[in-house]
């Protein structure tokens, strides 16, 4: 029987990875804040249009905004922007069955911020690396496939990760379980300190990746997460090219470009050219992640006696865009680099 499932959050993320489950027949309800996107995914006229090279799709399902939605759900997959994350894991949680779980489709370490809400036993994690951008109400470019990683915060491969894990592969058939979702979500941490310096200056990922005078600081923005979860006891694990021992403590620079390389192999043919981040600044004119995604690598850092200058200096040089007191171009990355 098809899981009845609820996206809270129909934007890039959400709205790819509901559009694909709904197509397979499972029960699919949206939730988001977009008025004008709620509409156009519930009309039968209009719906929900994944576009792009993977594959192009069109559903339409029962969407709410927050204010409208009702009932209770057993599967319920957040996947709001990081900061939006205990507001929304709030608003949800009336919402959620007394067996029910969340699952975090989410950059960052979210999973914390909703067991904090609805509970350990109730929070699954995952860790993403798909491309997908909201274009407008009802319109999402889906650009490129990438790894999909689920797991049970305590390590447990258990039955309800096992049915999930049937589920998402509906979306992401070579989707993975894991018993230590953590090495993931610090993973993607150093690659993601990397995307928020992609989204200081103009170039897209691939050619900002490529810049050979940037190989110092991808080792840095990289080693600082590393060095932090070294102390946590963690071990990042890598993907899509990324791998985290190229930048751990003795790693070569030929072990640092070799992976560089693997990255820019991996998104150089994507129809996503630019990280969600440039989006939100360039684009959306509106303000990102940082606070809840990369903030931590330095506030924990502090914490455990690790310094993480160049994250700080690149969340200070993010809030500056922001706050429209730098433009956004290239050359911002050689100054982070000097810092």
């Amino acid at each position: 029987m098809p899981d009845r499932i609820l996206i809270w959050g129909a934007g890039a993320i959400g709205g790819t990875v509901g559009a694909f489950l709904k197509r397979a027949g499972h029960d699919v309800t949206f939730v988001d804040i977009e008025a004008g996107h709620v509409a156009a995914i519930r009309d039968p006229g209009r719906g929900l249009s994944i576009t792009g090279p993977v594959e192009a799709i069109t559903v339409t399902a029962p969407a709410f905004t927050p204010d409208e939605v009702s009932g209770n759900w057993q599967h319920v997959y957040l996947c709001v922007k990081a900061q939006h994350t205990e507001a929304a894991a709030a608003a949800l949680k009336p919402h959620l069955s007394a067996d029910g779980y969340v699952l975090s489709l989410q950059n960052g370490l979210c999973e914390e911020i909703i067991a904090g809400v609805v509970g350990k036993e109730r929070t699954v994690g995952a860790f993403i690396n798909f491309g997908a951008d909201w274009h407008g109400p009802g319109e999402i470019l889906y650009g490129n496939r990438g790894a999909f990683v689920i797991g049970e915060l305590d390590g447990r491969i258990s039955d309800r990760l096992k049915a999930l894990h049937a589920v998402v592969r509906d979306f992401e058939p070579d989707a993975i379980m894991t018993e230590d979702i953590q090495s993931y979500l610090w993973g993607k941490l150093g690659y993601g300190a990397m995307l928020f310096a992609q989204a200081l200056g103009q170039l897209g990922i691939a050619d900002c990746l490529e810049r050979p005078e940037l190989l110092p600081l991808w080792r840095k923005l990289a080693g600082e997460p590393n060095a932090v979860a070294a102390k946590l006891g963690i071990r990042p694990r890598g993907f899509n090219g990324y791998d985290p021992a190229a930048f751990m403590p003795g790693a070569s620079e030929e072990d640092a470009r070799k992976s560089v390389a693997a990255m820019v192999a991996f998104n150089r043919p994507n129809a996503k050219t630019h990280s969600g981040i440039w989006r939100d600044l360039a684009v959306r004119k509106r303000r990102t992640e940082v606070d809840v995604q990369i903030k931590p690598i330095v506030t924990t850092g502090a914490r455990l006696g690790v310094a993480c200058p160049a994250t700080a200096k690149l969340v200070a040089m993010i809030h500056e865009i922001e706050d429209g007191k730098r433009a956004m171009v290239d050359d911002n990355l050689l100054e982070l680099a000097r810092a």
